[in-house]
């Protein structure tokens, strides 16, 4: 293969328009990386919050942090790794928007011959989020009911099926009727539309008054009152991402009024931080997914040059399921 692949690269933070697709050099791998040749590229929010700057990094940059496909060159200190391998990652440095890559080798695991390269990258960061939120943050126990907003993104429907599996109930909230028909597809026990109806009445109602012992929130701002107010007396908050925008200017004493409730702004990169945690994440979801109790739903394809466009329907939550980039 050429050493020039197509890349996405900002030089500045901005909207949509600050993508550019480039020709860019894939150098040797480090010591300890690998040269990924990537079959497929996830999308996800975060990529939007480094964009747009939420989330710094010195630029210029590349996008996304999510990509499977196949070790095309392994650096000398490498040893889990060989040519040929068939791999995927959910947590790398900064720029899976490309063709081809250098990636540690710490972050990357083996796939398995029954996940796609599309499969991986589109459940990689998303499927790995949802394996700590509901086996580490929280470990849900079967007979549990919680909530799950935004329950027919990519996060969330893979969450609806996992915790299904285990025996949870996932009371999910959703911006329109086909997605909350998605959701409840997809393993949700009951969708509520927030466009509609009142969130926390609806909770109360289906909970017999009880509320919730847990709430995964990925919306940020929007919801962060609406998911206080579900919550049971010292129920756990999980803040995870910011697609309304962050939480800010937050009142402590909101805590103690509303139930001495516990609050936690979790990220992947600290639970998976050894290449043995990434890698007994990812075996876990792969086993769930080999096993068929998740399905993987990519909803969304797109080349490289629209990534532009890929970032707009995601933030004007104009998608479904996962999106991916195809990079053959």
């Amino acid at each position: 293969m050429s050493n020039l692949v197509k890349a996405i690269r900002i030089e500045k933070n901005g909207g949509p328009e600050v993508l550019q697709l480039v020709q860019i050099e894939v150098p040797a791998p480090g010591d300890n990386e690998v040269t990924i040749r990537q079959h497929a590229a996830g999308l996800n929010f975060i990529d939007i919050y480094f964009r747009d700057g939420l989330y710094k990094n010195p630029l210029p940059h590349g996008l996304g942090f999510e990509g499977a496909g196949e070790v095309t060159a392994v650096g000398k200190a490498v040893t889990r790794f060989k040519v040929g391998d068939r791999v995927a990652y959910g947590q790398s440095p900064i720029g899976g928007y490309a063709q081809a890559r250098n990636v540690p080798a710490a972050q990357v695991v083996k796939l398995p011959d029954g996940i796609s390269f599309e499969e991986a990258a589109a459940m990689m960061l998303k499927g790995l989020t949802v394996q700590y939120l509901l086996r580490q943050t929280y470990r849900i126990k079967e007979g549990e009911t919680i909530l799950f907003h935004a329950a027919a993104g990519g996060v969330g429907l893979i969450a609806c099926q996992w915790a299904a599996a285990l025996g949870v109930k996932v009371i999910g909230t959703a911006s329109s009727p086909e997605k909350a028909a998605l959701a409840k597809a997809h393993g949700a026990w009951e969708v509520i539309d927030y466009s509609k109806e009142n969130v926390v009445e609806r909770v109360l109602e289906l909970t017999g008054g009880k509320k919730v012992p847990v709430v995964y929130d990925g919306v940020g701002k929007d919801t962060w009152m609406t998911s206080l107010d579900c919550l049971q007396p010292r129920g756990l908050m999980v803040s995870y991402g910011n697609a309304s925008g962050a939480v800010e200017g937050v009142n402590l004493g909101i805590l103690a009024a509303k139930g001495s409730l516990y609050v936690t702004r979790p990220t992947l990169a600290v639970h998976v931080n050894t290449p043995e945690k990434m890698q007994a994440a990812a075996d876990e979801l792969f086993e769930m997914v080999l096993a068929k109790k998740i399905k993987i739903r990519i909803d969304q394809r797109y080349p490289l040059e629209q990534a532009g466009e890929a970032q707009a329907a995601l933030a004007a939550r104009k998608t479904t399921g996962a999106t991916i980039f195809t990079l053959n």
